[in-house]
């Protein structure tokens, strides 16, 4: 990959040109997406009209339409994308490769048992159901790391183990919706499928706060990030403390991801493709963990589009559109990896 340097003054600082038109690309594909889906409706507003009424115009109608009801769901799917996207990032980059996605080694189906845990045992609140969420993706990462320790954590070893480990969540999950009530069931199914329907400023300010100390975490970890995709011996040599370094973005990411369940519940498959999608396009080496975010999020948006808009009258969860689509690029990556021999 062909690198610039640009100099201003005594600051010099080197850039791939790709990487960068791909970054400015998928920004611009995120705004846009996110100005359709504010426009979108059963009180539909032209992408003009969406961003006069944001610039502080518009009628009275198309403020409340736009800012009261449709920008605080936006806001809260521009966050859970990127924090997707860039937890999904770290966990490949952490276990080098391409399955170490946090809801197929176990972090989301944890998360998902700690809120059915609440709804279905405790028949709590959606704000302990949402805390709920993070304590079992806390407690998830930290048994899968423990059990895939052995002088060191090996990138296999630990996609193996979350695999066993999200086997055996999924059966609780199983239990525990067999031994609800009707109504219990019902909340718990629907918070299950994952989706941005009603979510406002209350899901928005705990997101943000928590997206504004670990994602600054995370990309000064990058370079750091970066050494450890080389393996643990090159790493050292080069002066990254490994197991420290590891811990620290485990740590960040399982909290990022839980945080983003706990909003809008287990989106499956974002924080997959995201960061295999972003790696295509910038055809960068290293866990490229601004455009993994960038990418969770346009993805996540034009899939809530889809979900409320492609189907007529019947609007499907976002989880559901996910689903669908990473299932699919599961099965094109899976068949991509045996025959490059790698599984």
């Amino acid at each position: 990959m062909s690198t610039k340097t640009l100099r201003t003054g005594g600051l010099s600082v080197r850039y791939e040109p790709r990487a960068l038109l791909s970054l400015l690309g998928l920004l611009v594909i995120a705004l846009a997406a996110a100005v359709v889906l504010i426009g979108s409706g059963d009180f539909p507003v032209a992408p003009g009209d969406v961003v006069a009424t944001l610039l502080g115009g518009g009628t009275d109608v198309q403020r409340i339409a736009v800012m009261d009801l449709r920008l605080p769901r936006v806001l809260v799917a521009l966050l859970v994308g990127a924090a997707l996207g860039i937890g999904g990032a770290v966990f490949q980059a952490v276990s080098r490769n391409p399955l170490g996605s946090p809801d197929v080694i176990g972090f989301g189906q944890g998360s998902t048992v700690g809120a059915l845990t609440v709804i279905v045992l405790f028949q709590g609140s959606a704000t302990a159901a949402a805390g709920g969420a993070i304590v079992g993706g806390l407690l998830t990462g930290l048994v899968i790391y423990l059990l895939a320790w052995k002088r060191g954590v090996h990138g296999y070893r630990l996609v193996l183990i979350g695999i066993g480990a999200a086997a055996m969540l999924t059966a609780v999950i199983n239990y525990l919706i067999t031994k609800a009530q009707l109504v219990d069931a019902a909340r718990a199914t629907v918070w299950m499928t994952g989706s941005l329907e009603g979510r406002d400023m209350e899901q928005f300010w705990p997101l943000l706060g928590v997206s504004c100390v670990l994602l600054p975490l995370i990309l000064g970890h990058g370079r750091a990030l970066r050494m450890l995709e080389m393996g643990d011996d090159a790493a050292y040599a080069l002066g990254v403390r490994v197991e420290r370094t590891r811990i620290v973005l485990m740590a960040a990411a399982v909290l990022l991801v839980a945080v983003a369940t706990a909003a809008a519940g287990p989106i499956v498959f974002v924080s997959l493709s995201a960061p295999q999608l972003a790696r295509r396009l910038t055809r960068s080496p290293g866990p490229n963990l601004g455009a993994s975010a960038l990418m969770g999020t346009a993805l996540l948006l034009v899939a809530d589009w889809t979900a409320t808009n492609a189907f007529g009258e019947r609007r499907l969860p976002v989880g559901v559109v996910t689903g669908v689509i990473g299932g699919c690029y599961l099965l094109w990556l899976l068949v991509s990896e045996r025959k490059a021999g790698r599984i």
